[in-house]
């Protein structure tokens, strides 16, 4: 998984506790060919002007992870890039995790701890 965040934190889009192969890169640094082979893509939303910067296809996985609860605008802005999906960062990480994992095959599965919590409701699609 490729999660594309300019942040300085070790953990920007809050997937400490996966166990999923992760390569964490800021936007310019990122290749076409890992943005293209990653079977799932969060993106920090600060970071996506710097992302819209690289003018990469649009592409199925690709997630923005919402740090600003109060931002209004982030719905239209994944839209127009494509983004399957916004989530805010801390909620729905149980569907983040069941999403990723089943974007890996399952090959990475605790299913356990992911279903501990009670079913994981999917968020809203982007394009709301």
């Amino acid at each position: 998984m490729l999660a594309i965040s300019d942040s300085t934190d070790d953990d920007p889009v809050g997937l400490r506790t996966s166990p999923v192969p992760l390569l964490h890169l800021p936007s310019p640094l990122f290749s076409a060919e890992e943005y293209q082979r990653a079977p799932l893509v969060p993106l920090d939303d600060r970071s996506y002007t710097d992302f819209t910067l690289r003018h990469v296809p649009h592409r199925r996985g690709l997630i923005v992870v919402l740090v600003d609860p109060d931002d209004g605008t982030i719905y239209p802005r994944a839209a127009a890039i494509g983004a399957e999906t916004v989530i805010r960062a801390g909620d729905s990480v149980n569907w983040l995790h069941l999403r990723l994992h089943d974007a890996t095959n399952c090959r990475y599965a605790h299913w356990d701890a992911l279903l501990a919590d009670g079913p994981a409701d999917p968020p809203p699609p982007a394009s709301i």
